[in-house]
C-alpha cells in the first residue's frame, strides 16, 4: 500500500476526514480525527503524538511509578508513523477513514512499551526461526441495553442484559437480536475484522465472536479493533458491551481464548502437522507455553479481575496444564487436519491486550521449539489433578512472577518488562486502597 493508492482509494469512497489510533498498554485503542491534509503531511513525516498513553491507566490516573515518561520528562510527543497497510473504511461512521499507528522515539527508535510494536519485535525472531504465526482471537462478552451514562447512575449494578436466562448456542435468542447480531457481522466484514463464528453463550445477553485467522501482525490488529469496533456498533442500538474477564459472581466469566499454529516460511505447511498427525514442533511449543505460563501470566491475565474468572469450575484454567481437545485446561491441543491442527490458549480473558497476549504466546511457544522442550503427561479433568503447575492466583503474585521472569527479559527486554510489571503494581496499590461494596455489607454494622 502506497499513499498514491491509498489517495485513490479515499476518491473512490468519498472520505472527508481520518481517524488514527494507537493501543496504550491496557489494549485501549487511543487516536484522534486528523483532516485530509493533515493526514497527507503524517503519512510523509510522521505526527506528534503524546506519549501519555503509556503514562497513565486505563482510567487516565497518571502512573507514579513509571519512568518512560512523567512529569519529569514533561509528557512530551513521540513520533506516530502511520501505518497504510491498515488502511481501513469505517462502514458505521460514512467518509471516515482508519489507520493503525506506530510510536517511536525522536530518533526513531521503536517505543519499547508500544504492545504493538512488542509484538512486531516477536514476530520478527519467529521469522528469523523459519516459520510465520497464524493466529486468530475468539472473545466472550456480555450486552446490556444500557448507555455509559445509564452504567454510572445505577454504580453498575441492577443492569438489564439484552436478553435473559442461559442459553448458549441459541439460534432463537440470535435471531431475537437480529438487528444487532447482523449489524455486528456485516460492519465488521466491511472493516476488515471478519468472524468466523458468533453464538450465544451460557448467560443473560453473553456472545462468543471467532475472529477469522490471520498471519501475525495482522491478526492482532483484528483482535484489537475487534473491541473497539464492537461498543461502537452496539451503541448505536442502545447497547453496552462488557469485555471484563468476570462482571458477576453468578456467570460464567469471559475468555479471550487465542488459536495458533506455525507455518513454515518455505512452503507454506501447517509445522504442527506432520504425516497425519501432530507433530513434533507442536508438542514443542505446548510444552514452552505449560513450562512458562505461569510467568507470563500477568500479559494475559492483567486485571485485578481476571483472577475472579479464573477459579475452578467455571470453564477457565488454574493451573499449567494440557491435554488433546481439553476445555479445563490452559492449553488446549487440536488434532486435525493439514488445515486444522493447532493448539488453543484458554488461559487469557477478554479483558487482556491481544498484542501482549501474541506476543508472550509465541516467546513461550518458540522457547519450546528452541529448547526442544517435552510437555508433561497430558491431563483428562485439570481441575481434579493434584500435581498440576499452579498458576498464580492474584495480579500481585503474577506481576512479581513476571519481574522475575528471565524469559520476559530475553524476549520482550528489560525496558518493557519493568515498565508493564510497574503499571500492573499500581493497579494492585489502586485496589488496596478501594472500599468495596461487600466489605460494606459484611463489616459496616457488625464489627
Amino acid at each position: 500500500m502506497d499513499i498514491d493508492t491509498v489517495h485513490q482509494q479515499f476518491a473512490q469512497q468519498g472520505i472527508r476526514r481520518v481517524k488514527v489510533g494507537a493501543t496504550d498498554i491496557d489494549g485501549i485503542l487511543r487516536g484522534k480525527y486528523i483532516s485530509l491534509d493533515k493526514f497527507a503531511a503524517a503519512a510523509e513525516g510522521g505526527l506528534g503524538f503524546c506519549d501519555v498513553i503509556f503514562g497513565w491507566d486505563i482510567g487516565d490516573l497518571l502512573y507514579d511509578n513509571a519512568s518512560i515518561t512523567g512529569w519529569h520528562t514533561g509528557y512530551p510527543d513521540a513520533v506516530a508513523r502511520i501505518d497504510l497497510e491498515t488502511l481501513r473504511f469505517i462502514p458505521w461512521e460514512p467518509g471516515t477513514a482508519f489507520f493503525l499507528m506506530d510510536l517511536y522515539t525522536k530518533s526513531g527508535q521503536r517505543l519499547a512499551v508500544s504492545p504493538r510494536q512488542l509484538l512486531q519485535a516477536v514476530l520478527e525472531r519467529v521469522h528469523a526461526a523459519g516459520f510465520k504465526a497464524m493466529l486468530a482471537a475468539e472473545f466472550e462478552f456480555w450486552l446490556f441495553r444500557e448507555t455509559a451514562q445509564s452504567l454510572r447512575e445505577k454504580g453498575f449494578r441492577n443492569l438489564n442484559p439484552i436478553t435473559p436466562g442461559m442459553f448458549g448456542y441459541s439460534v432463537l435468542r440470535a435471531s431475537q437480536m437480529e438487528p444487532l447480531v447482523l449489524d455486528v457481522l456485516d460492519k465488521l466484514a466491511a472493516f476488515r475484522v471478519p468472524l468466523e463464528g458468533f453464538h450465544t453463550e451460557t448467560g443473560p445477553g453473553v456472545y462468543e465472536a471467532a475472529i477469522t485467522v490471520d498471519e501475525g501482525l495482522a491478526a492482532a490488529d483484528k483482535a484489537a479493533l475487534f473491541k473497539t469496533a464492537v461498543k461502537e456498533i452496539a451503541a448505536r442500538h442502545g447497547i453496552v458491551p462488557t469485555f471484563m474477564a468476570k462482571w458477576s459472581a453468578d456467570f460464567p466469566g469471559s475468555g479471550g481464548h487465542l488459536h495458533q499454529s506455525l507455518a513454515f516460511l518455505k512452503d507454506g505447511k501447517n509445522a504442527f502437522y506432520d504425516s497425519g498427525r501432530a507433530s513434533a514442533f507442536l508438542f514443542h511449543y505446548v510444552a514452552g507455553l505449560v513450562r512458562f505460563l505461569p510467568e507470563l501470566m500477568a500479559l494475559l491475565c492483567p486485571t485485578i479481575n481476571s483472577y475472579k474468572r479464573t477459579v475452578p469450575g467455571t470453564w477457565a484454567p488454574i493451573n499449567s496444564t494440557w491435554g488433546d481437545d481439553n476445555r479445563t485446561t490452559a492449553v488446549r491441543s487440536i488434532p486435525g487436519s493439514p488445515k486444522s491442527t493447532r493448539v488453543e490458549l484458554r488461559m487469557p480473558g477478554s479483558d487482556a491486550n491481544p498484542y501482549l497476549v501474541m506476543a508472550a504466546s509465541l516467546a513461550a511457544g518458540l522457547e519450546g521449539i528452541e529448547r526442544r522442550l517435552e510437555p508433561p503427561t497430558a491431563v483428562t479433568n485439570a481441575y481434579a489433578d493434584p500435581g498440576a503447575a499452579p498458576l498464580p492466583a492474584s495480579l500481585a503474585e503474577a506481576t512479581a512472577r513476571l519481574r522475575a521472569s528471565s524469559l520476559a527479559r530475553k524476549w520482550f527486554g528489560d525496558e518493557f518488562v519493568d515498565h508493564f510489571a510497574g503499571t500492573r503494581e499500581w493497579e494492585v496499590r489502586q485496589h488496596q486502597r478501594a472500599v468495596t461494596d461487600w466489605e460494606l455489607a459484611r463489616y459496616f454494622e457488625s464489627v
